[in-house]
């Protein structure tokens, strides 16, 4: 019941750190692309998004566990904010590639642009959020299993604490329910992108 538990509170921190980083990177990915926003706000938004990715996760979660206090709370917010810039700068590079035929007909229309974004890249741009979100989903919950270590929960403290004292069964098998947890999510990801692909 313990294993379970950890492993499921890592999942939950990785799952809604990945949500709130999603959510948080769509406005700021819209605002760091030149199609989308003036040349001086994707300057601004471009240069804060590459500081936020410039702190390596144990640093955030070090800096969230002396703020907020230790916990799964500080392992969110750590995770939200590696998912927001990684996912922001993706997103920003999608929305550069995308065909710009369907946007001109629309601006060639007297659409605004809300309603360019909505409907002339939003539906393009879908799949590789999709996409991009659930790469960093794997990503988030790998991290995750490593925040206890600071004190941010998951089920790095546990591991620690069991090599420490030579617990080697229990070592195991909290790597092992790490293992298991990532493959899970490996294969409902494949599985999720294939069915996109299919679609495309």
């Amino acid at each position: 019941n313990g294993l379970l538990y950890m492993v499921l509170e890592t999942f939950a921190i990785g799952f809604l750190g990945t949500i709130i980083g999603a959510v948080l990177s769509i406005p700021l990915a819209f605002l760091c692309s030149h199609r989308t926003a003036p040349r001086w706000v994707n300057v601004i938004f471009i240069t804060l998004v590459t500081v936020v990715r410039s702190f390596p996760t144990i640093m955030i979660a070090i800096m969230f566990v002396k703020t907020v206090g230790s916990g799964p709370f500080a392992g969110v917010l750590t995770m939200s904010i590696g998912s927001t810039g990684m996912i922001t700068k993706m997103t920003m590079e999608a929305i550069e590639d995308l065909d710009n035929g369907v946007v001109e007909a629309l601006d060639a229309s007297g659409c605004n642009a809300f309603t360019k974004i909505r409907l002339g890249i939003l539906p393009q741009l879908s799949a590789a959020m999709l996409s991009n979100i659930l790469y960093r989903l794997d990503i988030n919950v790998k991290n995750a299993s490593i925040l206890g270590l600071v004190g941010a929960g998951g089920i790095g403290a546990a591991l620690i604490v069991g090599i420490e004292y030579r617990k080697w069964n229990d070592v195991g098998a909290l790597l092992w329910g790490i293992v298991i947890l990532v493959l899970i999510i490996e294969l409902v990801s494949t599985k999720i992108r294939k069915s996109i692909s299919s679609k495309d």
